[in-house]
């Protein structure tokens, strides 16, 4: 199901539920936050974020506001303002998300570690690097005791933590850490993921980092070949591809 179909879909769900159960129902509620979520996922974030705001005003209302319908409408409404760049509110909503679910699930439940991971997120998002990585390093020892080392969370963090060490300028680090995470990313989530094609590219990044453009460049050119099949020639990731290809290629003095 493509996405105008999802999107046609869950506009008929949540109008039929709306008819039978009225507007205040939980289903209705959860229906709701499905299609902001649809709305998200295709891009539409202004309609994405409206949607969420509404639908989190009835939550708290209805279920109140430590139910874990409200928790992830709420933690949905970060997440878009993270998207569209509202950063401040993001962090404030994040926070607000993870003391509630350390008090009501405690520290170590999933959805507790999810958002330390998503506030870690938008902290790097904000360009707080600091903060970021001691965030992403204080939740990996959980990730792995929790969710375990195949997660795609826990390999997502691993993935953060190397792409910020290298942005601090420890860029022998980073190249060990995307070395040992690319394997682990190809076994558990294939080598066509784009979670995958994400680290492959970043380890090219390091390699160029680190001065050895002879191993940064064939790995750049599989990531874009491999983005280019997987993605389509105008997804962003595939632009950026191209882009970091031609900045090695200037940096081997192939003008």
């Amino acid at each position: 199901m493509n996405h105008m179909d999802a999107l046609h879909a869950r506009e008929q769900d949540l109008e039929k539920l709306r008819r039978l159960r009225g507007t205040a129902h939980p289903e209705t509620l959860a229906a709701r936050n499905n299609l902001a979520a649809t709305y998200r996922d295709m891009g539409r974030l202004s309609e994405a974020a409206s949607l969420f705001e509404r639908a989190l005003v009835d939550s708290e209302q209805v279920l109140g506001t430590a139910h874990p319908e409200t928790l992830t409408t709420r933690n949905n409404l970060a997440a878009t303002y993270r998207d569209m760049g509202r950063l401040s509110e993001a962090i404030t909503m994040y926070e607000r998300v993870l003391e509630t679910r350390e008090r009501v699930l405690g520290p170590n439940h999933p959805n507790t570690l999810t958002t330390r991971n998503n506030l870690a997120g938008a902290y790097q998002a904000a360009g707080d690097q600091s903060r970021a990585i001691s965030l992403y390093r204080a939740v990996l020892p959980d990730l792995l005791r929790v969710l375990g080392p195949d997660h795609p969370n826990t390999l997502n963090t691993r993935n953060n933590i190397a792409a910020l060490t290298g942005q601090a300028g420890d860029a022998a680090e980073a190249l060990r850490l995307f070395r040992e995470l690319l394997p682990d990313q190809e076994r558990v989530l294939g080598p066509d993921h784009p979670d995958t094609l994400t680290s492959r590219n970043d380890l090219a990044g390091a390699y160029e980092s680190a001065g050895r453009l002879g191993e940064a460049i064939p790995l750049f050119e599989r990531t874009l070949a491999d983005r280019e099949r997987v993605l389509g020639g105008d997804y962003p990731d595939t632009l950026t591809s191209r882009h970091n290809l031609a900045g090695a290629y200037g940096s081997a003095g192939r003008l």
